[in-house]
């Protein structure tokens, strides 16, 4: 197949694009400036420079690469402080990037007769709705009520998904990521969150009964090239087969890591400093079952669990 990857210069998508490749398909890679391009031109494969929030650039792009597949893993995540505080403006890109750029690139796939749209979407923890059990399927509705500091990115979630599992014509795949660990991720030994859990800089906020899900990066890599061959139209979680509570993996984490263990604070002293969105993440959100995507993509995470990941493949 001829597959067309927006951001295959980040951690999904660079990781991608070998798989693909190797499995004989002819990949186009975007990126938004010529060194972005020749990088992926260093892949073995055709880049091309996209501007995904100008819809003339998008449709340029599309239709040079006449593809049987969209792949959107457009993120600007890097360089993140992790202030859940502020976690609209840190994520007011990438929010563009799930709207803007998500309806350019699907008017330009309908227009050039694309077949099937794969889409990067998030269900690590805190999109689920935070009553009943602890682990939520795709059948579940998304929160109602996700912290005033996340409401921007949970509307350019919501979009995503609707826009991208109603559109005309397309056969729409959301993969909704649960939170990444592994080389090159923010969280890995050298990266911020892992220094930030090193240094005792994140604590276990009232009982750490938020549940979490975790994937590894090359599982979520692995899922999505199922999911571009052989998805059926939907939504998938791509997580791993253990959701467990901030009281457990964190602690593990920071032991894993070569740190302390993480301090322990009460809500009400923990609200000042990480908003009421950071209380909810740490005591009340809950995590996903996998076993649609286990079920339907035939795939099965190398790491079916945080805690082997943790120890053997943070990177």
């Amino acid at each position: 197949m001829r597959i067309f990857i927006a951001g295959a210069t980040g951690a999904v998508g660079s990781r991608l694009v070998p798989l693909l490749t190797g499995s004989g398909h002819d990949v186009f890679g975007t990126s938004r400036n010529e060194r972005g391009r020749a990088a992926v031109d260093a892949m073995g494969v055709t880049g091309i420079v996209m501007d995904p929030l100008d819809a003339t650039s998008v449709r340029a792009a599309v239709a040079q690469a006449k593809p049987d597949v969209v792949v959107h893993q457009l993120t600007a995540l890097s360089g993140m402080s992790g202030n859940m505080k502020k976690w609209d403006q840190e994520f007011a890109m990438t929010n563009r990037l799930r709207t803007e750029a998500i309806d350019h690139l699907l008017a330009a796939a309908q227009a050039s007769g694309v077949r099937r749209f794969v889409a990067q979407s998030y269900g690590g923890h805190w999109t689920n709705q935070r009553t009943g059990g602890p682990v939520k399927t795709e059948n579940d509705p998304f929160v109602e009520e996700p912290g005033k500091e996340a409401k921007q990115s949970w509307r350019a979630l919501k979009h995503l998904e609707d826009a991208v599992t109603t559109a005309a014509g397309i056969e729409g795949v959301v993969l909704r990521y649960g939170n990444f660990y592994g080389p090159g991720n923010a969280l890995s030994r050298r990266g911020e969150m892992g220094e930030l859990i090193r240094r005792r800089k994140i604590p276990v906020v009232g009982g750490g009964g938020g549940v979490w899900s975790w994937i590894h990066i090359d599982d979520a890599v692995a899922a999505t090239v199922a999911a571009i061959e052989r998805g059926a139209p939907g939504i998938y979680n791509v997580v791993d087969d253990d959701p467990a509570p901030v009281a457990q993996w964190l602690p593990y984490l920071a032991e894993q890591l070569g740190g302390k263990k993480p301090m322990r604070l009460p809500a009400w002293t923990a609200k000042p400093l990480i908003g009421e969105f950071g209380v909810l993440m740490m005591t009340e959100v809950r995590g996903s079952s996998n076993a649609k995507a286990k079920r339907e993509l035939g795939w099965t995470p190398r790491y079916p669990s945080w805690r082997e990941g943790f120890r053997t493949g943070i990177g």
